[in-house]
């Protein structure tokens, strides 16, 4: 139960920071990635604060030594740059740039009931099955590789 309450805690509070960041305006991304046009660069402060908040996060993390609510630390073991990660960092990206979401976002904003959050959710959502079955169909050992770059649970 504790584990579900820090799970709900930490969603509202990213939710929250999303909301009030405005990183959930598809306007404002869009207007920030727009270098040669009306560029406006205030989303800047707030993905240095956001680096400057992970970066004391898990600094503090890494001196406690044990998480609170597991048995063990789960950090990331691979530092390579591959093909998987290549590639899904430029869907990501083409993504972002095209419609001004990304998945955090569009899940806050799916509160709007926007047909056009619900078509990016939607599609999302479908992607990461599709890339799912995929990862299935192949060798173990290919698989794990994929894999590997997902976030700790």
């Amino acid at each position: 139960m504790a584990i579900l309450l820090a799970a709900f805690a930490c969603g509202l509070l990213f939710g929250w920071g999303l909301q009030i960041s405005g990183m959930t305006d598809p306007n404002k991304i869009l207007g920030f990635l727009d270098f040669f046009g009306a560029w406006d660069p205030s989303l800047a402060l707030v993905m240095g604060a956001a680096v400057a908040v992970t970066a004391a996060g898990y600094a503090l993390a890494r001196s406690r030594g044990k998480p609170v609510l597991s048995a063990k630390n789960a950090w990331p073991t691979r530092t390579d740059i591959d093909r998987p990660l290549v590639l899904g960092a430029l869907l990501f990206g083409t993504g972002w740039g095209l419609v001004g979401l990304c998945p955090g976002p569009s899940i806050v904003n799916l509160s709007t009931l926007s047909l056009r959050v619900l078509a990016f959710v939607v599609a999302a959502a479908l992607g990461m099955i599709a890339i799912d079955q995929l990862q299935r169909r192949r060798a173990p050992s290919a698989q794990d590789t994929v894999s590997d770059h997902r976030a700790p649970a």
